[in-house]
C-alpha cells in the first residue's frame, strides 16, 4: 500500500506541475470538461468504489482545498473528515492485544463440524458426548455457537415429561420392557422382546419372534433374570403394558424372583416412556434406513445396535456417558492429542470415533 501511495502522490505532483505551466483559459475548459464528465458519470454510478490510495489523496487535498470548494468533490464532506480521522487514529493507535476468552482451537472446530455432517441426526448435545469419549472437553455452548457459525443448525432441545422425572427418582431396580414390530421387505411382521434399565439405561434384547406367544415370552423373561442374576443385579420391578402377549406365566416367572409386576394404564403410552423413547431411538437411527430381508437378519441388526447403544453410545440421564464403556474418560491435553479414528457400522449407517494409539 505505501508503494502504491507513493507513486499515486508522484504522479499527481507531476500533473500539478503541468497544470502550473499552462494558461488559465486551458484551465477552465479543462474544468467544465471534467465537471461534466463527473456529473454523467454520477448518474451511472450511484456508489464509485474507492481503494485506500484515492482516500488518502482526496482526504490530503480536502485539507489545502477551501470548505467553500468541496462541492467538486463527489462524496460529501462529513466522508472526508471520517477519511481524515480514520488516518489520524491509524498513525497514533498504539498496538492493540486483544483480550478476553481465547479462540476455539481449529483442529477441535474441524473435528465438531466432521461430526455434524458426518452424522446429521445428531444434536450438539450428542456431539458433546461424542468429544468427551474423545478425550476433548469443550463445552455444549461452544458446540452449538461453532455449528450456527458454520451454517449447521443443532437439534432443538426436548423437554422432560413429568413421567420421566418420576421413574428418574424411582430408577433403581426398575426394568421396562415391550414390543415393537419390524416388517421384512416380504411384508412379514417379526415382533421384537427388548428390556430397559432405567437406572443405567442398559438394554437386553431379549429375542425375535414371528409367532410371541405366551411360552417364548416367559422363556424370554427367565433368560433375563439369569443374565441380571450372573452380573450381580436384580429387578425390583418390572413395568409393562397390558399387551396380551405379556401373559400369566410372563408375570409368574417375575414374580418368583421376587421381583413385583407394575402395569401401566390403559392406552397410557408415556407411561412407559423409556421403553417407547428407546424404540423411536432404534428406529430413527436404525432400522428406519434398513430394509430387513429376515428375522436372522433383523438379529444380526439388533446385536450390533444394541452393543454400540451400551458401549459407546453417550446418554444425557448418564452425564454423557455410556451404560457399559469399554475404557475410562480421560481427559487429553492439547499435546497429548492424537488423530481420531472412525468405525463404521452396519454398513456406515453408525460411526464410533475413537483417539488412535
Amino acid at each position: 500500500m505505501l508503494s502504491k501511495l507513493a507513486y499515486l502522490t508522484l504522479c499527481r505532483s507531476i500533473q500539478l506541475l503541468a497544470l502550473l505551466a499552462r494558461g488559465d483559459a486551458a484551465k477552465d475548459l479543462e474544468i467544465l470538461v471534467l465537471r461534466h464528465q463527473l456529473a454523467v458519470l454520477r448518474r451511472q454510478s450511484t456508489r464509485p468504489k474507492l481503494g485506500p490510495g484515492d482516500r488518502v489523496v482526496l482526504a490530503a487535498v480536502s485539507r489545502v482545498l477551501p470548505r467553500s470548494r468541496w462541492s467538486c468533490f463527489f462524496v460529501t464532506p462529513e466522508t472526508l473528515l471520517r477519511w481524515h480521522r480514520r488516518l489520524v487514529a491509524r498513525a497514533w493507535t498504539y498496538p492493540h492485544h486483544q483480550t478476553g476468552r481465547p479462540p476455539l482451537d481449529q483442529d477441535i472446530q474441524q473435528l465438531i463440524v466432521r461430526l455434524a455432517r458426518e452424522n446429521p441426526r445428531w444434536g450438539y448435545q450428542r456431539i458433546q458426548g461424542e468429544l468427551l469419549r474423545l478425550g476433548v472437553r469443550v463445552s455444549a455452548t461452544v458446540i452449538r455457537t461453532t455449528l450456527r457459525r458454520h451454517g449447521l443448525d443443532p437439534a432443538p432441545r426436548r423437554a422432560a415429561t413429568t413421567w420421566r422425572a418420576f421413574l428418574r427418582q424411582q430408577a433403581a431396580g426398575i426394568v421396562a420392557c415391550d414390543f415393537f414390530t419390524v416388517d421384512t421387505v416380504w411384508l412379514r411382521r417379526l415382533y421384537v422382546l427388548f428390556f430397559i434399565e432405567l437406572d443405567t439405561r442398559r438394554v437386553h434384547l431379549a429375542g425375535v419372534t414371528a409367532n410371541p406367544d405366551g411360552q417364548w415370552v416367559a422363556q424370554q423373561a427367565r433368560n433375563l433374570l439369569l443374565v441380571l442374576g450372573e452380573q450381580g443385579r436384580r429387578a425390583r420391578f418390572v413395568l409393562h403394558d397390558r399387551d396380551a402377549k405379556f401373559c400369566r406365566s410372563f408375570d409368574d416367572v417375575v414374580r418368583s424372583d421376587g421381583a413385583e409386576v407394575l402395569l401401566t394404564p390403559v392406552q397410557a403410552p408415556r407411561a412407559n416412556t423409556y421403553a417407547e423413547r428407546w424404540v423411536r431411538t432404534v428406529r430413527s437411527e436404525c432400522l428406519d434406513w434398513l430394509l430387513v430381508v429376515g428375522r436372522g437378519h433383523l438379529q444380526q441388526i439388533l446385536r450390533v445396535y444394541v452393543q454400540h447403544y451400551n458401549r459407546h453410545r453417550p446418554h444425557r440421564a448418564l452425564m454423557l456417558r455410556s451404560p457399559d464403556p469399554l475404557v475410562r474418560l480421560t481427559i487429553l491435553g492439547e499435546d497429548d492429542r492424537g488423530a481420531v479414528r472412525r468405525r463404521d457400522l452396519l454398513g456406515s449407517l453408525l460411526h464410533e470415533y475413537r483417539q488412535a494409539a
